[in-house]
């Protein structure tokens, strides 16, 4: 049997202490799969953060005491693969609702909340990285990110939409659990994190319904990486995790009596706790993994 070291955390999840609510119960009020994708950019595997935006990330949320860093970093990945994206309007011009920069300011907003950055532009910039993390840093913290009781709401703020709560949520959970979470698990967790809410569907594929094996093939196809289409399938693929290490945030927890008679699979996320369609009845949730009937773990690759 393979092991690997799972901590399982009882209740909501961790991430959730600083948020004041539960990822599941949000995705559970009417999350879709329609307004967002995932993180912006291309597929290809490398760290989900670049290593120079961590640190701005960190050093910038340090502004707001109170405000995890992981946050900003969640928010500059989905909005802008981290300021990799070439997608019009992240180092020039805008989109085509007129955001501009890597973290996507509409151009009054960063009027009233642009700041200049250690080493910033100055007049401060929505294209200069510095500027552009340091002024959403500010934007969050005015709209209550410093406190748990108000971040889920801030990070709406930011944009208006459940999924897309969900979607940085969710990112910032496993970059807190590990800053150099790759790009293709963070691709493959933002897809999951779209469908929470989304009602389990024996045979599932989506987009309407999915079952749990349909769900991590969905995910990991949005990634650029294909896997069987069934949990057995999937965990026969590997690769495994190997024994003794610690499972990280996209790879894939598998259940049964046996590793010859694997019967359910979920995402791992961090601090314990899994995204998965678990049986007819219920709907793509957030939960806790279970050790009661665990039978190994891989990392799709």
């Amino acid at each position: 049997m393979v092991r690997v070291v799972v901590a399982v955390v009882a209740g909501c999840v961790v991430f959730a202490v600083l948020l004041g609510g539960c990822v599941a119960a949000l995705g559970e009020s009417g999350g879709t799969s329609s307004a967002i994708s995932g993180p912006a950019g291309s597929h290809q595997d490398g760290p989900a953060v670049p290593a120079g935006w961590e640190v701005l990330d960190q050093n910038a949320a340090a502004t707001c005491p109170g405000l995890p860093w992981s946050v900003l970093a969640a928010i500059g990945r989905v909005e802008s693969d981290s300021g990799q994206s070439t997608a019009p309007g992240v180092a020039s011009g805008a989109n085509y609702a007129g955001a501009e920069g890597p973290m996507q300011f509409e151009p009054a907003t960063f009027a009233e909340f642009g700041v200049v950055g250690p080493g910033g532009a100055n007049p401060p910039s929505p294209y200069d990285p510095v500027d552009a993390i340091y002024s959403a840093a500010k934007l969050l913290c005015a709209d209550g990110g410093a406190e748990p009781a108000t971040l889920f709401a801030a990070i709406g703020d930011y944009n208006h939409s459940v999924e897309y709560v969900e979607i940085v949520v969710v990112l910032a959970q496993a970059l807190s659990s590990n800053p150099e979470m790759t790009a293709d698990a963070a691709t493959a967790l933002a897809f999951a994190a779209a469908q929470l809410g989304v009602p389990y569907k024996w045979g599932g594929t989506g987009p309407g319904g999915f079952d749990c094996s349909g769900l991590v093939e969905a995910a990991y196809r949005a990634a650029g990486i294909d896997l069987p289409r069934v949990a057995q399938e999937q965990f026969d693929a590997g690769p495994p995790v190997s024994d003794g290490s610690e499972v990280q945030p996209g790879d894939l927890l598998f259940y049964g009596s046996s590793v010859r008679s694997v019967e359910h699979v979920g995402i791992y996320v961090g601090g314990g706790e899994m995204i998965d369609a678990p049986h007819t009845g219920t709907v793509v949730r957030e939960e806790p993994g279970d050790l009661s009937d665990f039978v190994g773990a891989t990392r799709p690759a």
